[in-house]
């Protein structure tokens, strides 16, 4: 059965960092056909996706977390990775991994569209 746990949410001051970790068990994060990504989810809104890797090589970034966030992946540890820098208070969220081995690309942005999902790390950014 496919687990994904997160780790590594907290509070910290506004223009910090976090790194968010996500370590995948009965799912290769580096397989051929798996995508991985992170969605969070603020109270009252809906669940967006933040980054993605699809199939290995394709990266997506929404445009509000670009060049302050970035996903990676440790292939070794079956751990996917979100460093987050530079945070911001419309940063805070629940944070969720989440991964799938039939995603299509077109549907990389949809949380509807992945199996497998992780229990969520609170991130507070306070001001």
């Amino acid at each position: 059965q496919v687990q994904l746990v997160e780790s590594g949410g907290g509070l910290v001051q506004v223009g910090d960092s976090l790194r968010l970790s996500c370590v995948a068990s009965e799912l290769d994060v580096n397989g051929d056909r798996a995508s991985v990504a992170w969605f969070r989810q603020a109270s009252g809104k809906e669940r967006e996706i933040v980054a993605a890797i699809f199939r290995r090589t394709n990266y997506y970034y929404a445009d509000n977390v670009k060049g302050r966030f970035t996903i990676s992946r440790d292939n070794a540890k079956n751990t996917v990775y979100l460093q987050m820098n530079n945070l911001r208070p419309e940063d805070t969220a629940v944070y969720y991994c989440a991964a799938d081995r039939t995603l299509i690309l077109a549907s990389i942005r949809n949380s509807r569209q992945y199996d497998y999902w992780g229990q969520g790390t609170q991130v507070t950014v306070s001001s």
